[in-house]
C-alpha cells in the first residue's frame, strides 16, 4: 500500500508514529521559514509542517513548488499541535515531513475544491470528477451507499430475495415515452425499462413471494430538480399480503432506513385519503410539517358584499396560518406574484390580519365590516395573531391555490415547521380519469392496479367511480414512493385494458404475455417501488437528487461532462 493512514484518521495516539499519506494539496499557507500543506482525500483532512531550518533546502524547494490539487505521497513524523483547530478531526496532530513524492501534477481547477465552493452547478456538472473530491458530495455518496445497504439488511432479515431483471425488455404502452435500444434486427428495437412492474408481477406469478430490487430505471419525462431521465427506485413485491400487511411492511422498512442510517426515529405515519387530501390541503402530496388544512366557507358568509371575486367564486375558502398576523405586507406580495404565477386562474389572494392589542385589518375591508372578518376568524379556529388566507373561484383551483400558498409559505421562513419529517399514506386514488382529448379512460396510478374490494360491483356498472387500491408515500411534500394491490385475475385485468381503450387484438400484442401468466394460478400480490433519490435527499437535506447522483443529467437530460447524448456513427 502507498500510505499507512488515511488523512481523517489520525489522532493523538499516533504522535511519534512514522506514517505514510496520500492525498491531493488542498491549501498551502507560506510563512517564509515554516510551510503549512493541507493533505486531502475523502477521510478527511491532515495538516503536514515543513520548518525551513528542519528540513532540506531541496525538500523545502519543493514543497513550495507544489500547486493545488497535486497528487502527492509525504512520509514524515506525527507530532502534537501548538494551536489545536476544533474545526477538523485531526486538529490535534499535524504531521513533520519528510519525503515528498509528485504522483501526479494537477492543472488550475475551474473552481475551488471546498465545502462551499465558487463554481456553478452548470460548471461542476460539466467536472463532475473535480466536484466529487469536495467532502459535501463525498458525504452524500457515503450516505446514499449507507442507504442501500441498510436496505438489502433489511430486505435479507425479512425474508426477501434480489432479483435482477433485464435492462433490454419490450416496450409497452403504460406511462412516460421509453428510450428506444435498435436491436440486431432492422426494424426492431429493445425499451430500457421505465420500472420493473410487469417483471416483479411475474415474478410473484413465478412463486418467488418476495422479491426487491435496487433498480435503475429510464423515463422521457419533462425534468425538475427530483427528477432524472436514469434514476434509481428501491423496488419490491409480495404475494399472499392485503394492502394493510403492505403499508405496515414499507413503513418498517422506512423507520429502519431512517433510524439506521441518521438515526432518526419517524413519528407516526398519517394516513388520508385521496378525497381528504385534497380537500384539506388541494394536493395529493401535502407537507405535513406545516399542518394548515384548507377550510371551505359558507358562500352564505362571504357572497352578496359587493366584492366581485367571491360574489362570482363556485367555492371560497381559507387557511390558518397561527401566529403570522405580523408578516409584512412585501411577504404577503411575494406570496401572491408566486400564485399569480403558478395558478393565475386564482388571481387574488385575500388576507386578514389580526394582531393582539391592533383588532383586525384585511386587504378586504371596503367590502366586510369587523363581525363579518370575525365570523371568518371563528370558521377557521383562528385566534388574535394568526393570518388568515383566502381564494376564491372553482374549486379545482382553489385547491391547486392553496397547495402552492402552502408551499411558498414553508419556502418562505415565515413559519417554522413543528416536526422534521411527517410521513403519511395516501389511499383511495380514483382507479380511472376520464380523458376529453381521446373519448377514453386513463388508469390514474397504472393499469395494473387492482380495484377496492368493496367497489368491485362498480367496475362495469360506473367504473368511474371505482377505487383503486393504491398507495402513495409522501414525506415533507415528496412523494417517496407509490404502489398497489395488484391485478391478479386475468378477466379483470382485461376489463381494466378494454376501458384503456384496447381491442382484444391490442392486448394480445401488448400485453398477450401478462394476461397469459395471470391464467396460471397468479396469486394475490402488491407491492411499491421508491425513489432512492429522493430518499437520500431526505436523509441528507439537500434539495435536489443531482447532489446524490455521482454523474447526473442536467434539467435538458444532458450529460455536460460525457457530452451526452451525442451523435451516433453512421
Amino acid at each position: 500500500m502507498q500510505r499507512t493512514h488515511t488523512c481523517g484518521l489520525l489522532r493523538l495516539e499516533h504522535v511519534g508514529a512514522e506514517v505514510q499519506l496520500c492525498g491531493w494539496v488542498h491549501h498551502i499557507r507560506d510563512k517564509g521559514n515554516l510551510l503549512w500543506i493541507d493533505l486531502r482525500d475523502r477521510y478527511g483532512i491532515t495538516q503536514l509542517v515543513l520548518e525551513q531550518y528542519a528540513a532540506s533546502e531541496a525538500l523545502f524547494k519543493q514543497a513550495r513548488e507544489l500547486g493545488r490539487e497535486y497528487v502527492i505521497q509525504v512520509s514524515g513524523v506525527v507530532i502534537a499541535r501548538s494551536a489545536r483547530n476544533d474545526k477538523l478531526p485531526t486538529g490535534d496532530i499535524e504531521v513533520q515531513v519528510k519525503t515528498i513524492k509528485v504522483l501526479n501534477p494537477s492543472a488550475l481547477p475551474p473552481f475551488c475544491i471546498e465545502e462551499i465552493t465558487d463554481g456553478g452547478e452548470a460548471l461542476r456538472m460539466q467536472y463532475r470528477y473535480l466536484d466529487l473530491r469536495r467532502m459535501p458530495m463525498q458525504r452524500n455518496l457515503h450516505l446514499r451507499h449507507h442507504v442501500m445497504r441498510a436496505t438489502r439488511n433489511w430486505f435479507d432479515d425479512h425474508g426477501f430475495i434480489e432479483v435482477e431483471t433485464p435492462l433490454l425488455i419490450r416496450s409497452t404502452p403504460e406511462g412516460a415515452r421509453d428510450f428506444i435500444v435498435p436491436a440486431k434486427q432492422r426494424g426492431y428495437g429493445y425499451a430500457l425499462p421505465q420500472s420493473p412492474q410487469i417483471l416483479k408481477q411475474l415474478l410473484m406469478v413465478g412463486g418467488c413471494d418476495r422479491y426487491y430490487q435496487i433498480a435503475r430505471c429510464f423515463r422521457d419525462e419533462d425534468l425538475r430538480s427530483d427528477r432524472q431521465v436514469e434514476f434509481t427506485q428501491i423496488d419490491c413485491e409480495l404475494s399472499f399480503v392485503g394492502r394493510d400487511d403492505l403499508l405496515q411492511i414499507f413503513e418498517d422498512l422506512i423507520r429502519y432506513i431512517f433510524l439506521e442510517v441518521q438515526g432518526i426515529s419517524l413519528p407516526i405515519f398519517r394516513r388520508l385519503t385521496y378525497r381528504d387530501a385534497m380537500r384539506m390541503y388541494g394536493t395529493d402530496k401535502p407537507d405535513l410539517r406545516l399542518d394548515m388544512p384548507m377550510v371551505v366557507l359558507p358562500l352564505g358568509m362571504v357572497k352578496g358584499r359587493g366584492f366581485e371575486l367571491f360574489d362570482q367564486a363556485a367555492c371560497v375558502a381559507g387557511i390558518r396560518v397561527t401566529d403570522a398576523g405580523d408578516c409584512t405586507r412585501k411577504q404577503l406580495n411575494h406570496l401572491q406574484e408566486g400564485l399569480q404565477r403558478v395558478v393565475p386562474e386564482v388571481s387574488r389572494l385575500v388576507y386578514v390580519k389580526s394582531q393582539k392589542g391592533h383588532g383586525i385589518k384585511s386587504s378586504v375591508d371596503k367590502f366586510y365590516g369587523v363581525k363579518a372578518l370575525r365570523d371568518w376568524y371563528r370558521v377557521l379556529e383562528a385566534t388574535p395573531g394568526d393570518l388568515l388566507l383566502l381564494l376564491g373561484g372553482e374549486a379545482p383551483a382553489v385547491q391547486q391555490g392553496f397547495a402552492e400558498v402552502r408551499r411558498a409559505l414553508g419556502a418562505s421562513g415565515m413559519l417554522q415547521a413543528g416536526v422534521d419529517f411527517a410521513p403519511v399514506w395516501i389511499s383511495d386514488f380514483p382507479w380511472l380519469s376520464w380523458d376529453t382529448a381521446t373519448c377514453r379512460y386513463r388508469a390514474v396510478h397504472h393499469p395494473f392496479t387492482a380495484p377496492m374490494p368493496e367497489d368491485m360491483h362498480l367496475v362495469e356498472q360506473a367504473p368511474e367511480t371505482v377505487r383503486a387500491n393504491a398507495y402513495d408515500l409522501v414525506i415533507n411534500g415528496v412523494e417517496l414512493g407509490g404502489g398497489s394491490v395488484r391485478i391478479h385475475e386475468y378477466l379483470i385485468q382485461e376489463q381494466l385494458f378494454q376501458y384503456l381503450g384496447m381491442s382484444p387484438e391490442d392486448i394480445q400484442k401488448e400485453f398477450g404475455f401478462l394476461v397469459r401468466a395471470l391464467r396460471y394460478g397468479a396469486p394475490p400480490h402488491g407491492g411499491i417501488a421508491m425513489g432512492l433519490d429522493r430518499l437520500c435527499v431526505l436523509l441528507g437535506g439537500g434539495s435536489s437528487i443531482r447532489d446524490y447522483i455521482a454523474f447526473p443529467k442536467n434539467n435538458a437530460g444532458r450529460d455536460v461532462m460525457l457530452d451526452a447524448p451525442a451523435p451516433l456513427p453512421v
